[in-house]
């Protein structure tokens, strides 16, 4: 039933509401086109056995994380499918072609472990928390340049074990950015802790205003 407010000037919140449920926006075409890259990587790698290919391919995927969350806020084409698949994305990027390149022999193993194992302990925390009621936590400074440094160093160390002329040189690069990458990331992991503290204190508090 319509309360007689014309089309054009029906309430902003319900604007928002009908506008964050849109899925048909740039920054989530780039994102499900990052995440289809996903089986393309896999494909290189283990059917064509091509890890130069695979490498840059992972590369360009991991070195677009920032675009399509700087689109949707640049151009207020946030939305809820996005909030989903964007982070989905990341995960998977990452997650998928650290274990790839473990199997593959790329990379060792006790750099995987180290470097998944961080990721279950955030996720973990990450579920917990939301468990618990706490509010969201945003990514960390340093979060973000252990994500950013493992995104260059993983490729770079897949680059280094192909047969290419300059593989030597991005085996160095990718080590370079492996080992700080891999203690930023534990860093960042420490500083969720006093952070998770507070979000589920301003949680509890914010559930205690609503029933009052």
């Amino acid at each position: 039933m319509s309360d007689g407010t014309p089309a054009d000037e029906e309430p902003r919140e319900r604007q928002v509401g009908i506008f964050e449920d849109r899925i048909l926006t740039v920054p989530n075409l780039i994102s499900l086109v990052r995440l289809a890259c996903v089986p393309l990587f896999l494909w290189l790698l283990f059917d064509q056995n091509d890890r130069w290919a695979a490498g840059w391919l992972w590369g360009a995927v991991g070195a677009t994380d920032w675009l399509d969350g700087w689109w949707a806020r640049k151009f207020d084409v946030v939305s809820e499918f996005g909030k989903l698949i964007d982070p989905l994305t990341d995960r998977a990027v990452l997650i998928v072609g650290i274990l790839a390149v473990g199997v593959d022999g790329s990379v060792p193993w006790w750099l995987v472990v180290l470097t998944l194992a961080r990721e279950g302990l955030v996720a973990l925390g990450g579920i917990v928390l939301g468990a618990l009621g706490g509010r969201r936590i945003d990514v960390t400074w340093w979060g973000k340049c252990a994500t950013f440094g493992l995104y260059f160093a993983f490729p770079g160390l897949l680059l280094g074990a192909s047969d290419h002329s300059t593989a030597d040189l991005w085996l160095w690069l990718g080590w370079i950015f492996a080992v700080p990458s891999l203690i930023y990331s534990y860093l960042s992991a420490a500083q969720y802790i006093p952070l998770a503290r507070t979000a589920l204190r301003e949680g509890r508090r914010d559930r205690e205003e609503v029933s009052d």
